[in-house]
């Protein structure tokens, strides 16, 4: 699963939950950049196709992956979108402390937030989705920070920041466990600048 590039509100610290904005410049030459390092490590080791939220910024960064691997427009679900953000959705940390004080450093959410509890089975249902509609056992999904996060909590690991285009490999089973692999980085050759979202 690959963190999409950075888009307009990730440049400009926004929380974006479900909201759509676009990747930016620096975002599309990202995933560029993810999309020539997966298609080195395609050599070695064969993708079998690709799925993706349906948000813009992970939609977007997996057709251009797509491009460079060869492979049909990833198949789309809603299911692998971000985590819903509530009423912080559009707003940098300043702005949620102050009309939220002292909820970030507490860790508490606005109405509205997607919390785990209600995400995990979402992301279980969207990962079953890909698995129906794309052949193959070997899939690249482009997705979210809090997607990933999620899952990665789910299996009691400790919270760390990924950058754009930042990716997790994991097994996904028929039973809807997850297996986790490696943490890997797909700009390690990337000559412009790397990112990562702060928001949360």
């Amino acid at each position: 699963m690959v963190r999409h590039g950075q888009s307009e509100w990730n440049a400009q610290g926004r929380w974006q939950g479900q909201a759509n904005p676009p990747l930016s410049p620096l975002g599309l030459e990202q995933a560029e950049a993810g999309g020539s390092y997966l298609t080195k490590l395609h050599d070695e080791i064969a993708f079998d196709g690709m799925g993706s939220s349906t948000l813009d910024r992970a939609a977007t960064t997996g057709d251009v992956i797509a491009k460079h691997l060869g492979f049909d427009t990833p198949f789309r679900t809603p299911n692998m979108a971000e985590r819903d953000a509530g009423e912080w959705s559009g707003m940098t940390r300043d702005e949620i402390e102050l009309a939220y004080p002292g909820y970030l450093k507490a860790r508490k959410f606005p109405p509205g937030y997607e919390n785990d509890e209600a995400l995990l089975p979402r992301i279980r249902k969207g990962l079953r989705e890909v698995v129906d509609n794309v052949a193959g056992n070997r899939i690249i999904v482009t997705a979210h920070g809090g997607i990933i996060y999620c899952i990665e909590a789910s299996v009691g690991l400790p919270f760390r920041h990924m950058p754009n285009l930042g990716a997790r490999w994991f097994d996904f089973d028929k039973d809807g466990n997850f297996i986790m692999g490696d943490r890997v980085e797909l700009l390690v050759n990337f000559s412009g600048e790397t990112t990562t979202p702060g928001q949360i």
